[in-house]
């Protein structure tokens, strides 16, 4: 049995929470079945402070957002959450969440158990790509791939418009492939080569070798402040290091789309993230040129449509209510 065939007969209320767990921050919103937020809520998500820290700010947040709303949780029928890592969303169990340093964690029972309602886990790039499917740059589409690059890259499959599991239920783990098999250990995944943790590496490591470029004084001298809106500045002020850094991570990542576009037959790629949204169209089309050039057949290259997300920071929010309302049979 797969997710999408997990159902609960639980009288819908017509809202729903959606959490968007992640490694710095996270985000929550209560929201209707056609999407719309109505509460908010956001939190730091400060891992080093441990598990229990971090369950309690989820819980405040919900709390929060859905006072904005104006409902009670405890009149919520389901709450969605989607979190980093490898995840089991039909044991509602966090296999691996590295940047959260979880291993384990079983994150939909320990929320049910302190907020009343039942608690929906998936990853959260699947959540995000869900929403996009459902409501954002993926509607229309029955076959796609969402990618989402930011501190690492993450991914979901859309497959016959369900969310593709696949037998370990961890599909979408795209980071993780080797990409650069010839590389020194540490530089060999996708994950490695096309991050935004990637782009200020290699921008830090090149500056620090005295490559001109003018993100210094974007940042004051201070390289460590270096984020995805200080790259889209340089970027589109036309620093010549900066486009190349970048110009390389994305190429990288359409010809590592490509090969998933050719394997799948795949209709759409959609780009999210924090270093998508901050570059936007430049870096849209840097992905789209090498998925273009690199797929097969011909056919297949000239048709798929790569787009950006549409919904944005919502997406992960969005999709992980959807995500509880669709297991809910709503």
């Amino acid at each position: 049995m797969t997710p999408d065939d997990a159902k609960l007969d639980i009288p819908p209320s017509g809202l729903t929470v959606g959490v968007d767990l992640g490694g710095t921050n996270i985000q929550i919103g209560v929201l209707d079945p056609a999407g719309t937020v109505l509460g908010r809520a956001k939190r730091k998500t400060q891992a080093d402070e441990g598990r229990e820290a971090i369950l309690n700010r989820i819980a405040e947040g919900i709390e929060e957002a859905a006072g904005e709303a104006g409902v009670k949780v405890s009149d919520l029928p389901a709450i969605g959450i989607g979190a980093p890592g490898a995840v089991d969303p039909r044991e509602g169990v966090v296999i691996e969440a590295p940047n959260l340093r979880w291993n384990r964690v079983p994150l939909a029972a320990d929320l049910t158990k302190m907020l009343g309602p039942q608690v929906f886990l998936d990853n959260d790039v699947n959540a995000a790509v869900f929403g996009e499917s459902r409501l954002g740059a993926g509607v229309g589409a029955t076959d796609m791939v969402g990618v989402w690059v930011g501190t690492g890259v993450g991914a979901g499959l859309i497959l016959d418009g369900k969310i593709f599991y696949g037998a370990g239920h961890t599909a979408g783990e795209i980071g993780h492939m080797i990409l650069m098999p010839g590389n020194a250990p540490g530089s060999r995944s996708i994950e490695h080569n096309c991050s935004r943790t990637t782009v200020v590496n290699r921008l830090v490591q090149l500056i620090r070798a005295n490559r001109t470029s003018i993100v210094p004084e974007l940042v004051d001298g201070k390289l460590e402040k270096i984020k995805s809106k200080v790259i889209a500045q340089a970027y589109d002020a036309g620093d010549e290091l900066t486009r190349e850094v970048v110009r390389d991570a994305a190429t990288r990542l359409g010809t590592a789309l490509a090969g998933v576009v050719t394997l799948l037959s795949l209709e759409r790629v959609i780009l999210g993230g924090g270093l998508t949204e901050a570059l936007g169209k430049a870096y849209v089309n840097l992905v789209r040129d090498a998925v273009k050039r690199d797929a097969f057949p011909a056919t297949i290259a000239k048709e798929v449509e790569v787009r950006a997300s549409e919904l944005e920071d919502d997406a992960g929010v969005v999709g992980a209510g959807l995500i509880a309302l669709h297991r809910l049979g709503v």
